[in-house]
């Protein structure tokens, strides 16, 4: 199935979004693991929800060192969420994740 660029990209980011609110995935080293996805990829994909209105924060952990924390998400802004719920196996299957 040939997805384009824009619609990839997009599905990332709802995905990435989904898994950081469901507590699959809230740092980069489990979002690496749980999708596969290399580690600049998914730095860059937290920094772009905010081009989606998706207000995603990181909490440093308390006594932590080296940004050690989580990613939470603060409002879905115009996304509807359990859209992504209802779809995510379809958003995993365009975008080849396990």
């Amino acid at each position: 199935m040939d997805v384009s660029k824009t619609k990839s990209s997009f599905y990332r980011r709802l995905y990435v979004a989904w898994l950081i609110d469901s507590g699959v995935a809230s740092s980069v080293p489990t979002l690496t693991e749980v999708t596969g996805m290399p580690r600049r990829t998914a730095q860059d994909t937290i920094l772009a929800l905010a081009d989606l209105d998706i207000v995603c924060e990181f909490e440093q952990e308390d006594g932590a060192r080296n940004h050690a924390g989580q990613y939470r998400i603060r409002s879905w802004g115009a996304i509807d969420k359990s859209w992504i719920a209802r779809h995510v196996q379809q958003i995993k299957d365009v975008l080849g994740y396990p």
